[in-house]
């Protein structure tokens, strides 16, 4: 949200609880029962007012908070993404290199979806796999998929295609589908421009890991629910209603506090 959007929200709920502190301030002029019923509509104007108003700002706090971290020199953020096998990832990694802010970007490992193995297969896959490519790093296989790990300066793309050429060679059929994970390093003044890069191709990190991530984490731990928040509006609203109602009051009490603390400073 811009700054011009929040000063028009801000501004906005503070008419609302000028309307309220308003009504309160006409308790001189209605019965004493409804003053129930007004201290009611404060909470329910200062509900609405929090809803539409201030809670899309306090969305925002968690990105607000980050902005320091965004903007330490040398900081990184590290994405993790999990890829389809259909993705080029030599392009991405093109795109990814030309923006600025870059710092690594590297295909750590593929998961090749298979079917549920009984014991014999999967003892015939765990002891076939490592000596298929010597670009393996290691390998774990599942009840119904084999993980493989890449070696430094080994694609994704020679992984699969040596795997595959084996499985054709050995079942007479084609891989038709794998996942490809992948790690990112970018600058954290530059996470928001990589993340719109990712997503234009529909690609979501899995998790980030970073001083900015890490911020917007803290920040959201210990914020209010969005259900929370819009009953402190209320809360407040009732408040304002308060003020409104007793001013008559207030006023002369501070005026005498003030008097009073002036006087004790003169002696």
């Amino acid at each position: 949200m811009d700054i011009f959007t929040t000063i028009i929200y801000l501004t906005l709920f503070i008419i609302m609880m000028v309307f309220v502190f308003s009504i309160g301030t006409l308790k001189q002029y209605m019965p004493r029962r409804e003053v129930v019923l007004v201290l009611a509509v404060a909470f329910l104007i200062g509900s609405i007012g929090g809803a539409f108003f201030l809670d899309p700002i306090y969305d925002e706090l968690p990105e607000a908070a980050s902005l320091v971290e965004k903007n330490m020199p040398n900081n990184e953020e590290t994405l993790y993404l999990d890829l389809s096998s259909s993705i080029d990832t030599n392009m991405l990694r093109e795109n990814l290199s030309s923006t600025e802010g870059f710092k690594s970007f590297k295909e750590t490992s593929v998961s090749i979806p298979m079917w549920t193995f009984d014991d014999t297969e999967h003892e015939y896959f765990e002891w076939v796999v490592g000596n298929i490519d010597s670009g393996y790093k290691s390998y774990n296989v599942t009840s119904d998929t084999i993980n493989i790990q890449l070696e430094d300066n080994y694609t994704s793309s020679q992984a699969l295609k040596s795997f595959s050429d084996w499985y054709k060679l050995v079942y007479g059929g084609t891989i038709s589908y794998a996942q490809i994970h992948a790690v990112l390093v970018v600058d954290s003044s530059s996470l928001e421009d990589f993340e719109q890069i990712l997503l234009d191709k529909g690609i979501v990190a899995s998790s980030i890991e970073g001083p900015v991530q890490e911020s917007i984490n803290n920040t959201n731990a210990s914020m209010l629910s969005n259900y929370e928040f819009i009953l402190v509006c209320g809360g407040v609203g009732v408040v304002v209603a308060l003020l409104g109602i007793y001013i008559d009051t207030i006023i002369p009490a501070y005026r005498r506090f003030k008097k009073f603390i002036n006087s004790k400073r003169k002696r």
